[in-house]
């Protein structure tokens, strides 16, 4: 009896604490939704460009909108998130103590609310947005051929040399504290946790009773409104709701046929594919001068035979079929007018840019 009491008291205050599985789980389910989604989206804009280019165009400010529709109802009902309240977690208030928590149907307090709206839907959509802009610069750093002169080029080349470092600095953030997490000496697994001012526990059973009473509590407690500003705001209020609830409800069906479709359509598993069903390389061309195991030919596929190091913008030679950096094959074309390889007589219009199929 003495061993079970104390296994009562001690898991009072422990169960509350979701364990980092439990954490880790619920924040890979929105991070798998987003890419599942737009590979929906990107089939069905090359399907049909005229009805659905629209979408795969504005994709992440469509997407934001409706995670921001998702995660404010999902904030307000329940004290989660969807992917938080998907694996039975709320959001509580630092400071509340155990027996002054609210129950997760009371909502967030606004201003927890609305720091937890910021860091869920705003800050993921200006990530993605800051990775779209330095991919961009990159590419057109890579393709320039003379040096830097004006001052913003200065500027932008030092930014896309730091960028990493603070992506490193941003990303050991977050590693330092969920370590901190599992040794039992942080509350949050995620500083924007911290930040919001709220932390994670499990819901309890007077949550799970609450939350299964509400929505009959709120439809006998609705009454006919009086003016017709208020008949608007209403009508707007259960349209945006409905709205909420059916894009719940439909990610709450569809959540594992979207990992299926994240894991179906990852690098792995199409590399996998294609090495089962794509056709035998055909031999590449060879000039009279040179041969197969000439030296200029690395034995590594990913390096280009001028510089001897990892391609950089990879792109082909139409006239003879191989691939160098960009800035390589370039110069030497436009120096020697030849292949490097080959030596067949070629200019610099016969460079063509290679894509990857992420790209």
């Amino acid at each position: 009896m003495a061993e079970h009491g104390a296994h009562i008291t001690t898991a009072s205050a422990v169960d509350d604490q979701p364990s980092i599985f439990e954490v880790v789980a619920q924040d890979s389910l929105m991070t798998a939704v987003r890419p599942a989604l737009q590979h929906v989206v990107k089939v069905l804009a090359e399907s049909n460009p005229a009805c659905y280019g629209f979408l795969w165009k504005w994709f992440d400010e469509i997407f934001t909108v409706l995670d921001l529709l998702l995660q404010q109802h999902y904030l307000s009902k329940t004290s989660a998130s969807f992917s938080e309240n998907f694996y039975g977690l709320k959001r509580i208030v630092m400071g509340d103590t155990h027996k002054l928590q609210r129950l997760a149907s009371a909502g967030l307090p606004k201003k927890q609310l609305w720091k937890s709206v910021i860091f869920l839907v705003l800050l993921p959509y200006l990530k993605v947005k800051l990775e779209k802009l330095i991919s961009s610069l990159r590419e057109e750093d890579e393709y320039s051929i003379h040096p830097p002169t004006s001052r913003w080029k200065r500027f932008y080349r030092a930014f896309l040399a730091a960028y990493p470092f603070v992506n490193m600095a941003w990303e050991g953030w977050f590693l330092v504290q969920q370590l901190r997490y599992i040794l039992g000496k942080a509350q949050h697994h995620s500083p924007l946790l911290s930040l919001a001012g709220v932390r994670l526990g499990r819901l309890t059973v007077q949550d799970i009773q609450a939350l299964e009473h509400k929505p009959a509590e709120a439809s006998m407690m609705q009454q006919p409104a009086g003016s017709v500003g208020e008949k608007i705001k209403s009508a707007l209020k259960q349209a945006v709701g409905g709205a909420a609830s059916c894009l719940s409800s439909g990610l709450s069906v569809g959540v594992f046929f979207l990992q299926f479709l994240e894991w179906w359509y990852s690098s792995g598993n199409q590399e996998t594919i294609k090495s089962l069903t794509a056709l035998p390389t055909p031999p590449p061309p060879v000039h009279l001068d040179y041969n197969s195991d000439s030296p200029l030919l690395p034995q590594m596929k990913t390096v280009c035979p001028l510089c001897r190091k990892n391609r950089v913008n990879d792109t082909v030679l139409a006239t003879s079929g191989y691939v160098f950096c960009y800035r390589c094959v370039f110069n030497y074309v436009k120096s020697h007018r030849a292949c490097p390889i080959t030596g067949y007589p070629t200019q610099v219009q016969h460079l063509i840019k290679l894509y990857s199929p992420e790209n």
